[in-house]
């Protein structure tokens, strides 16, 4: 899939309030997707940080379109784990989503997603994710 494709499979397969993120597809192959979400006043709390929720909607749709982007065409999933870890706050400038797909087998797909902030290139968090593949 290109990133046309992927940007518009965001309107196509995701729910109105993850369409709300604004998420903008930067590149994708068949391992690994990274997005862009940008920073906004409705997905800050005080002093401009990106709250927790907003960063979770990004790294879980990035993932599922990493799981779309290795078979080459929408594949329905669902979200089966996500652990994560906030390593410092997002505030006042996007962030850039990396997901990277660590295996994918007949019913299960496994990843890993990077947040960093677009300014500087730091971690803001980590997590790492399950899929079951319907």
């Amino acid at each position: 899939m290109n990133i046309q494709q992927l940007q518009t499979a965001l309107s196509e397969y995701f729910a109105p309030w993850v369409q709300a993120l604004n998420l903008e597809i930067l590149a994708g192959d068949a391992q690994q997707v990274t997005l862009r979400l940008p920073h906004s006043d409705q997905l800050a709390r005080t002093g401009g940080m990106v709250c927790g929720q907003a960063m979770m909607a990004a790294a879980d749709t990035a993932m599922a379109l990493a799981v779309f982007c290795h078979f080459g065409q929408f594949r329905p999933c669902t979200t089966v784990q996500m652990s994560s870890s906030f390593l410092k706050p997002l505030a006042g400038q996007d962030g850039l989503v990396h997901a990277r797909l660590i295996r994918i087998g007949k019913s299960l797909a496994f990843g890993e997603i990077d947040i960093r902030s677009a300014a500087d290139g730091k971690s803001v968090c980590r997590a790492s994710t399950t899929y079951a593949l319907l």
